[in-house]
C-alpha cells in the first residue's frame, strides 16, 4: 500500500510538473499574439484565398490541460480499425504498452488484443481513458491490466513489469510509446525544467523500460519504439522532442544489434502527425485547426492507420527477420 501511494504521489508530482511547464508555454503564446501589431493582423486576415486552398481539415480550435483527454478530443480519434480482421498473429503473447490508455497506444492495445494478446497498459493518471481502453481490450476477448505510474521513475518501470509478467505469466513484447511534447519558438524559450521532463519521459523512460523488461525477453519476443518525423527531419518549433525521437532511433537500432544473439528483435515505428491527445495538449488552440495539413495527403493519420504496423513488427510470423528497423508510417513522401 506505501508503494502504490509513492507511485500516486510520483505521477501527481509529474502531472504538476507537466502543466506548470505547459501553463508558462501558454501564457507566452498569448502575450505573443497580443503584442503583434493590428496592422501584421489585417494583414493576415487579407492573404488570398489561392494560398490556403489545400483540402480542409475538419479539426475545430481546441486546447487541452496535459496529459489531455482522447474522451475530450473533438473528433474523438479512430481507433477500433472496423476493416482489419485478427488472425491470431500474436496469440498465447502478452504485452505490456507505456502511453496505453489513449492515442496510438490505446490503437495499438485493441489490435494486439485482436490479434490474441493479453495486455497491460501503463498510463500516468487518465484512469477513465485507461478504464475505456480496458472496455475494448476485454470486448476483444483478452485481459488487460491498468498499472499507472511514472516511466521516469525506473522503480516504477521494474514494478511495472514485475505486474505484467505475475498477471499473464510472460511477456513477449514491450511498446515503449509514452511522450512529453511542448512547443517553443527558440531554443532560449526552453527551460531547464522543460527540456529535463521532455529527455526523462522520452529517452529515461524508454531506456528504463528496455532495461525492466530485458531479463523476461526471450528468443521471439520484441522491443516496439515508437519515435517519430521529427527524429528523421527536425521541427523547429520541438527541438527538444525532435532531438529525443532521433535519440529513440539510434536507441532502437543499438538495442537491436545488442539483442539480436538472444533472439529478441527490437524496431521502431516513425509516425508523422497523429490525431491524439499529445497535440491539442500541446498547440495553441487555433494551431490545431491546421495539425497535419502539411503531410502529403493533407490530414493527420487516425491512431487506427498506425497500429498495424506495431502488430506486423510484434508478430514472428511476419517481421521474423526484421530489426533495427525504423518504420516510417506519414501518409506519403516527406521532404
Amino acid at each position: 500500500m506505501a508503494a502504490t501511494r509513492r507511485t500516486a504521489k510520483t505521477a501527481r508530482a509529474t502531472l504538476e510538473r507537466q502543466r506548470a511547464i505547459q501553463a508558462a508555454t501558454d501564457r507566452d503564446d498569448q502575450r505573443k499574439k497580443a503584442s503583434r501589431s493590428p496592422a501584421s493582423n489585417k494583414a493576415a486576415a487579407k492573404k488570398p484565398a489561392a494560398a490556403t486552398k489545400k483540402p480542409a481539415n475538419p479539426l475545430p480550435r481546441q486546447h487541452q490541460k496535459k496529459p489531455g483527454s482522447e474522451r475530450d478530443l473533438d473528433p474523438r480519434p479512430q481507433f477500433m480499425a472496423p476493416n482489419y480482421a485478427g488472425s491470431g498473429k500474436l496469440a498465447g503473447m502478452s504485452a505490456l504498452i507505456t502511453g496505453g490508455d489513449s492515442g496510438i497506444g490505446r490503437a495499438v492495445a485493441v489490435l494486439f488484443a485482436r490479434e490474441g494478446a493479453d495486455v497491460a497498459i501503463v498510463y500516468l493518471s487518465e484512469h477513465a481513458d485507461a478504464e475505456e481502453t480496458r472496455d475494448y481490450v476485454e470486448g476483444e476477448g483478452q485481459r488487460c491490466l491498468l498499472i499507472p505510474g511514472d516511466v521516469r521513475d525506473p522503480a516504477f518501470c521494474r514494478k511495472a513489469v514485475a505486474k505484467t509478467v505475475k498477471a499473464f505469466g510472460k511477456l513477449s513484447v514491450l511498446v515503449n510509446n509514452a511522450a512529453f511534447q511542448e512547443h517553443a519558438d527558440s531554443i532560449e524559450e526552453i527551460t531547464d525544467a522543460h527540456f529535463d521532463e521532455t529527455l526523462r519521459t522520452n529517452l529515461y523512460g524508454y531506456f528504463q523500460m528496455a532495461r525492466a523488461a530485458s531479463p523476461h525477453l526471450g528468443s521471439g519476443c520484441s522491443i516496439i519504439n515508437t519515435g517519430s518525423e521529427t527524429g528523421l527531419f527536425g521541427n523547429d518549433k520541438l527541438l527538444d522532442y525532435s532531438m529525443t525521437k532521433g535519440g529513440i532511433h539510434a536507441f532502437t537500432r543499438a538495442l537491436a544489434a545488442n539483442m539480436v544473439s538472444r533472439g529478441i528483435r527490437v524496431n521502431a515505428v516513425a509516425p508523422g502527425p497523429v490525431w491524439t491527445p499529445l497535440n491539442p495538449a500541446d498547440q495553441p488552440a487555433e494551431r490545431v485547426r491546421e495539425f497535419g495539413k502539411s503531410s502529403a495527403m493533407g490530414r493527420p493519420a487516425q491512431p487506427e492507420e498506425l497500429a498495424p504496423a506495431y502488430v506486423f513488427l510484434a508478430a514472428p510470423s511476419c517481421a521474423s527477420y526484421i530489426s533495427g528497423a525504423v518504420l516510417p508510417v506519414m501518409g506519403g513522401p516527406t521532404s
